[in-house]
């Protein structure tokens, strides 16, 4: 093998290694986002509910609560 060839595979190596370092940052970043969404429940928060009145001026009004059963 001439030098030539050496240094193209060295180069190829590198490159597919970078693509795989950057895949694999991008599955691990992935997987700890959808760990957070599925572990995490975010407590219900005080706000104005519907038919309780007009809101103060810094409180707001949810579109549809979670927190009282129907």
């Amino acid at each position: 093998m001439n030098g030539s060839a050496a240094s193209q595979i060295k180069t190829k190596a590198v490159v597919w290694a970078t693509i795989g370092a950057g895949l694999l940052l991008v599955l691990i970043a992935n997987s700890h986002l959808v760990y957070v969404a599925i572990v995490s429940q975010p407590e219900c928060v005080a706000h104005v509910r519907q038919g309780e009145g007009v809101p103060e001026p810094g409180k707001f009004s949810a579109a549809r609560s979670s927190c009282t059963p129907r």
